[in-house]
């Protein structure tokens, strides 16, 4: 297979190589032009609603953008797209699975889900089979006492870790486990003007506004008295009922135009060491996170329509892959990669989970399963529990 022999030399800086790089350029679902939704966040220093926006030069000219979507969400959306592969049988990956279940529901999160990867909380406070400490288990002491120079346990537990890197913070040690990220992608909306909407909500029947004791079974009217010294009260607008007057609020954007831009960084790959495994494990192994990478990449972004959240569909206008090379004469060298959909980037990673498994590696088609400890399975319960009513917000 060619490419595997070109992404091979490209992963262990063996060519002139030195990424891929995939630029993709979308519209919003309702043409050119229409408000797409950014995700909200609190603007720094006031605890107002906002959108990221930053300046950057975009075709040699300084422009505003808009964050649409950052890397750590791509890559959370990658890792997604890979456990729904396993799950559907499509790919084997090896990986930790928590799993219990709360009221009778099933609760289930892997190192692709969880927000630290195999370094989250959810796989530190867990037990395994004979109720030992995660850490204290083959898979968790050998994932604890990795190492830059050798992270051979990774590779053969939780390999998607680094791919999408990883930090050790939860951890109390000074020199704590920490990978790059070798695959990066964003998106972003160009030149944008944020709108504005009115926020309120409509009651059916024009409930009246009155304020209500709200009790641990639900809620009661006062009908016109005071409440009990203590008791917790609310307007009938903040339980669900009642009217909420519109108000102005942010309004997503229009944008000129939406870019993706993703990179497989064939530098950070090479960088990583597996102790003692032979030279020839190394280079495969390399490969396949390189492979792997690719694989998640098509499988959550080469659909023709990408939705990144409410208010924010978009569909794909062009899309092109392409081999990023040593410049020549001061210019850039770039020639396109053939892999355009998920069929074709499975191929791709089977072939070289093939050679490197040909090559010694060890690949687990089941999870490391653990469940919660006692005081994670409480916090977990009080989740799924209904404890009252809570306050509605404005639609």
């Amino acid at each position: 297979m060619d490419i595997y022999q070109r992404l091979r030399a490209a992963a262990n800086l063996q060519s002139t190589d030195g990424a891929v790089r995939i630029v993709a350029e979308y519209e919003p679902a309702g043409g050119p032009g229409t408000t797409v939704f950014p995700p909200t966040v609190k603007v720094s220093g006031t605890d107002a609603a906002g959108y990221l926006r930053e300046a950057r030069y975009v075709d040699g000219k300084q422009v505003e953008v808009v964050w649409l979507d950052q890397p750590q969400s791509q890559a959370n959306r990658c890792e997604v797209a890979l456990v729904d592969a396993v799950r559907r049988g499509d790919v084997s990956l090896p990986r930790l699975e928590m799993r219990t279940e709360s009221l009778s529901m099933p609760v289930q999160v892997s190192n692709l889900e969880a927000p630290h990867r195999s370094r989250d909380a959810y796989f530190r406070d867990s037990v395994g089979a004979n109720g030992e400490a995660f850490d204290a288990t083959p898979a968790g002491k050998a994932l604890r006492d990795a190492r830059a120079g050798d992270y051979s346990a990774y590779l053969r537990l939780v390999p998607s870790d680094l791919v999408y890197g990883i930090w050790d913070s939860h951890r109390k040690r000074r020199i704590a486990v920490k990978v790059a990220r070798a695959y990066t992608s964003s998106i972003v909306g160009v030149a944008p003007l944020v709108g504005v909407r009115a926020a309120g909500r409509l009651d059916e029947l024009n409930l009246a506004g009155d304020t209500v004791q709200v009790t641990a079974d639900g809620w009661k009217s006062l009908e016109g008295a005071k409440a009990p010294k203590g008791a917790k009260t609310a307007r009938m607008s903040k339980i669900g009922h009642g009217m909420i007057p519109p108000s102005e609020s942010i309004g997503g954007v229009s944008v000129t135009a939406v870019r993706r831009t993703a990179t497989v960084s064939m530098a950070q790959l090479a960088s990583l060491r597996f102790g003692a495994m032979s030279e020839e494990l190394v280079q495969a192994s390399r490969t396949l996170l390189a492979a792997m990478a690719l694989l998640g990449d098509r499988l959550a972004f080469a659909a023709p329509a990408l939705r990144l959240r409410s208010g924010c569909d978009l569909v794909m206008v062009s899309e092109r892959l392409e081999w990023v090379g040593r410049g020549r004469e001061r210019r850039p060298v770039s020639e396109p990669l053939e892999l355009s959909g998920p069929r074709e980037a499975l191929e791709l990673f089977s072939f070289a989970l093939e050679r490197a498994v040909a090559a010694g590696l060890e690949w687990a088609d089941e999870p490391v399963v653990v469940r919660p400890n006692e005081s994670l399975q409480k916090a977990i319960n009080t989740s799924f529990e209904v404890d009252g009513i809570g306050e509605a917000e404005g639609e």
